[in-house]
């Protein structure tokens, strides 16, 4: 209750930007970046309201627990502080995408002219 959960933090800096990659690239290949970054940053923002979610239920467990025991107990740090950690880092992989697809998006651009006139 005192303490963040680190393994779930890693598991949402980890796992989404793989999963997301994996599921813009095929828009990304055939030149949809628009689709390929909606569909990355869903990625992105369904894992961040799913570890919100669950570090909610684990919250209200924890201090329905306290509650049960005969005292009162708040987390710390607050729970705004443990989901804007998820939001946040959903925030930063999706900028990351959409840097990341720029690049894809300019060396398939530049593929379309004679090695001269790059």
């Amino acid at each position: 209750m005192n303490e963040l959960n680190w393994f779930w933090i890693g598991v949402g800096v980890a796992v989404p930007p793989v999963i997301g990659l994996i599921v813009a690239i095929p828009f990304w290949r055939g030149a949809q970046f628009v689709f390929g970054n909606l569909a990355g940053t869903g990625v992105f923002f369904a894992s961040a309201v799913a570890l919100i979610l669950r570090e909610r239920a684990e919250l209200d467990r924890l201090m329905l627990a306290c509650l049960d025991a005969g005292f009162v107990c708040l987390p710390s740090p607050t729970a705004f502080t443990r989901f804007a950690i998820y939001a946040f880092i959903a925030l930063v992989e999706t900028c990351a995408l959409f840097y990341a697809s720029l690049i894809v998006e300019e060396r398939r651009r530049r593929r379309g002219y004679a090695p001269q006139w790059r």
